[in-house]
């Protein structure tokens, strides 16, 4: 057929075409197709793939085929690397949306790092620390033994454990080798704090005392509380110590010197629990930068400046119940922003600033439920069987872990969160180390710690 004569009749066939309904173009092209040969077939496959398989990723611009990966789910996004190496590339190359599902896992994300493929990895491995977690398997026990009689108190520094014992010794411990670096003679310790050089620690016996531990030599003893001192802290560049006792009062003493110089009244029960910190907020009662102590008994917690004058005044005293029906348990945490204490009722979040209560997290079972540590993503809770991990963001439990049968003080020294920095989200680096200790019945020390990743 002539070229012209063949416009004509393609043109004539395809008006034709236009008019008849779906039913009637299907059967026209399943005749044409019968009568194509190999070459016509070949053709027509080519144009099919070109017009209904369209690879949008190659196509579109990577600004768009990014918005679109980020509406998918990290296991869908796995799957489509396995597509082609073209998919794999852009996908892998999509740094907000990998950084993206990093964060619902509760991973912190460094801005710094632009490298795409970087956090792929990060995220398969955050993925499998969640699963392990879930799974029972992210941790592993380890214990401390050398003590011989009840351990009473105990606490954590830079992989360092310090524990005091009614055998009348407190022992540093290396927490990764499980070896001891230091043991020396003191009193019974219902509480303890130490740095490189020293000890501090609060008795049974009503006094406190300051312990080099190089030499095991007592450098100063305290002596005024008329009952057991369950709670100490210090700051060297103040020169401060602050005690808590089963006097009901709370002491300021003179670091270096051993004199008393403040006694602060006002609680009704024992004080489990003092802190000195810092202030990183200011109100209308403190500014930033303000040394501030806190103070904690079965009912109240009170904030009082960090002054030397006598008969100083307590700025803010904070309760979850005016009639003292629900009972603070002894474990308090304060950051300089936000205080935090869990209760029979569940945790309680104040804001430092206001005062305000920002938060209350009701668990099951909250009067057997204890707060270890809160953070920014995560919390470490634990009960008489189990250790708990959970996701703030949702208050749901991330895993948990079986623990034996300790032994737990009421006054809550006895045990302890290891490295905390993980609960303000993990990183790939800070899920390592101690993450719970506690005093056994047998006076050894029961450590849980991260199992290595990978």
């Amino acid at each position: 057929m002539e070229t012209a004569a063949f416009e004509g009749w393609l043109q004539s066939v395809s008006a034709s075409f236009l008019t008849l309904n779906d039913q009637q173009r299907n059967q026209s092209l399943d005749q044409l197709i019968s009568l194509s040969g190999a070459v016509q077939l070949r053709h027509l496959s080519n144009g099919l793939e070109t017009l209904l398989k369209r690879d949008f990723l190659r196509l579109l611009p990577l600004e768009l085929a990014f918005y679109l990966l980020h509406w998918l789910d990290p296991e869908t996004l796995l799957t489509c690397c396995l597509v082609c190496k073209q998919w794999n590339k852009v996908i892998n190359s999509c740094t907000e949306v990998w950084q993206g599902v990093c964060r619902e896992l509760g991973w912190r994300i460094d801005e710094s790092i632009q490298e795409a493929p970087h956090w792929k990895g990060v995220y398969l491995k955050a993925k499998l620390r969640m699963v392990q977690l879930q799974d029972q398997e992210a941790f592993e026990t380890s214990s401390l033994i050398g003590h011989s009689a009840r351990v009473y108190a105990l606490y954590y520094k830079d992989g360092l454990l310090c524990t005091g014992s009614d055998d009348l010794s407190a022992k540093l411990w290396d927490v990764r080798t499980g070896q001891c670096i230091y043991g020396i003679q003191t009193h019974t310790c219902a509480t303890v704090k130490f740095d490189e050089q020293k000890l501090v620690t609060g008795s049974f016996d009503n006094t406190m005392a300051c312990w080099e531990w190089s030499t095991g030599a007592k450098i100063q003893q305290f002596r005024g509380h008329t009952g057991a001192v369950f709670s100490v802290d210090y700051n060297d560049e103040l020169d401060v110590l602050v005690s808590g006792s089963a006097d009901f009062t709370v002491k300021v003493w003179a670091l270096s010197a051993g004199a008393c110089l403040n006694t602060l009244t006002g609680h009704t029960e024992w004080v489990t629990k003092v802190l000195l910190q810092k202030s990183e907020v200011e109100s209308m009662v403190h500014s930033p930068g303000d040394y501030i102590l806190l103070s904690a008994d079965k009912y109240e917690i009170k904030v009082w400046p960090l002054g030397r004058e006598i008969n100083c005044k307590c700025l803010k005293t904070l309760s979850v119940s005016e009639d003292r029906s629900i009972s603070l348990q002894p474990r308090l945490q304060f950051d300089g922003r936000y205080i935090v204490c869990s209760s029979d009722l569940g945790v309680y979040q104040w804001d430092f600033a206001s005062f305000e209560i920002l938060r209350v997290i009701k668990t099951q079972d909250p009067a057997n439920l204890s707060l270890l540590s809160f953070g920014e993503v995560f919390a470490l809770l634990f009960d008489n069987h189990f250790l708990y991990v959970m996701d703030l963001r949702t208050e749901a439990i991330s895993g948990r872990w079986p623990l034996p049968a300790y032994r737990k003080s009421k006054r809550g020294s006895s045990f302890l969160a290891g490295v905390t920095s993980w609960l303000n989200g993990l990183d790939g680096d800070n899920d390592s180390g101690l993450v719970f200790a506690t005093s056994m019945p047998d006076h050894s020390i029961h450590l849980v710690l991260w199992k290595e990743n990978g």
